[in-house]
């Protein structure tokens, strides 16, 4: 999977792509709409980072790409891909219970902190990626 060279664009299937880990210098794109509401990525090869309405949506470490990027009320899915190993965060309903699933295969059930965070460590070689979904318990 290649990195997001716009930084950040709506796909035809209605679900969005962000974030360029090849980049050397924290670069960022903001004022983005897409399906009313207003969208921001800081992304290079340490962090990717997307907020929505000023809001955290998404962060990785090191950097990421993230491609066809859905959120609902009961799940979240993307694909992702880094250089290698990536661990990324996602803001969800505090005090919730998910289940990941790691290309597939579960990784098992996991719950939000009082913020509604949530980590996720996913092993990746170069140039691999991974498909990821979350979903409400």
């Amino acid at each position: 999977m290649a990195a997001v060279k716009e930084l950040l664009r709506a796909e035809n299937d209605g679900t969005l792509s962000f974030g360029d880990y090849t980049l050397a210098a924290k670069t960022k794109k903001d004022n983005y709409e897409f399906e009313g509401d207003i969208y921001k990525v800081k992304t290079f090869s340490e962090i990717t980072k997307l907020e929505k309405n000023g809001m955290f949506v998404y962060e990785s470490v090191p950097g990421s790409a993230v491609e066809n990027f859905k959120e609902t009320d009961a799940e979240v899915t993307f694909t992702v891909s880094a250089e290698g190993d990536v661990q990324f965060t996602l803001e969800l309903e505090p005090e919730s219970e998910y289940e990941v699933f790691i290309n597939g295969a579960s990784a098992g059930k996991m719950s939000t902190n009082l913020s509604g965070k949530l980590s996720v460590s996913v092993e990746l070689g170069a140039e691999q990626s991974a498909q990821i979904r979350v979903v409400q318990c």
